[in-house]
């Protein structure tokens, strides 16, 4: 097959491993800076062009796609839509995983647990909104941040109410969430491809830090799954439309929480921590299911 990489950048981990798992399956790569493709919106004829020549001949396309640039590449990959190319990441599940509060509304109607989360534009809104998630400590989350950006632990009513009014006056789209302390600064990355659970770790923040991201220095180590801690992590995924995702879980008193579905999970902590060819599964599924115009969500956001 013929299958683009969208990404800016060929030296990541991530990227260099999927060039990997395909080059040696036998597929023709080639990686896309999402921000250099540029579109011809031409009715009944849409077509994207790269460094002066137009992108023709693609199976598949495995999109890689950057917070900062998600509005762009979400133009690119609906394009490719448009073309019939098969796009491994969907635009509409690319949008909803990457707006947490699009994201926690799905969660909530799907009756999938998940901490105590509140929302509101009125800075006047403040004391209720920590009322509503128990008081403090909370956790105040801007809703486009990634990779622990944009997370704030407030342990105390006050601290909350004065994080909360500096993201107001940033004009930030935030939530409010409920401090879950008996996880004890652990979370659970559950890495799913079509509807299953591939590869999970157990992340542990460093010390003085509440925030588990391997990029903040947390550590990393294999563990087992429980079974409803599988399904809500499939679910999770199917939710949000992902045939590729990182879950992540707070392990609770009340059973297993979510807290957000990564539409582009790094594979060099997982695969680092399990052992476990993470690149080599996407590939296979892209393979398996690369048919043009094979688009599960059909364009409904």
């Amino acid at each position: 097959m013929k299958i683009a990489i969208l990404s800016r950048n060929r030296r990541l981990y991530s990227t260099r491993r999927l060039v990997e798992a395909a080059e040696q399956r036998g597929h023709d790569v080639h990686v896309l800076d999402i921000l250099k493709c540029y579109m011809d919106i031409t009715p009944a004829n849409p077509s994207i062009w790269y460094r002066g020549e137009k992108l023709e001949g693609f199976d598949a396309v495995i999109p890689r796609i950057g917070a900062s640039v998600t509005h762009y590449g979400l133009a690119v990959i609906r394009q490719f839509e448009m073309m019939g190319v098969y796009c491994l990441t969907e635009s509409v599940a690319l949008g909803r995983s990457r707006d947490k509060l699009r994201a926690m509304q799905l969660f909530s109607r799907k009756g999938l647990g998940m901490p105590r989360t509140s929302f509101a534009y009125h800075v006047h809104n403040t004391k209720d909104l920590i009322k509503l998630v128990g008081g403090a400590p909370l956790v105040v989350k801007l809703c486009e941040g990634t990779q622990g950006r944009g997370v704030v632990l407030a342990e105390t009513a006050k601290a909350a109410e004065s994080v909360i009014e500096a993201f107001r006056e940033l004009r930030a789209e935030f939530l409010v969430q409920e401090f879950i302390k008996e996880a004890g600064g652990s979370d659970i990355r559950a890495l799913v491809i079509g509807g299953k659970v591939v590869a999970v770790m157990q992340r542990t923040a460093m010390e003085g830090e509440f925030r588990s991201n391997l990029h903040r220095g947390g550590s990393a180590q294999l563990i087992k799954l429980t079974p409803p801690e599988r399904r809500t992590a499939v679910k999770a995924a199917q939710t949000m439309g992902l045939s590729v995702a990182g879950v992540d879980l707070l392990r609770s008193s009340r059973g297993p929480l979510l807290m957000e579905v990564n539409s582009s999970p790094g594979l060099e902590g997982i695969e680092g921590a399990t052992g476990k060819d993470v690149a080599a599964a996407i590939v296979q599924f892209v393979e398996e299911n690369a048919k043009p115009h094979n688009t599960r969500t059909k364009g409904k956001g």
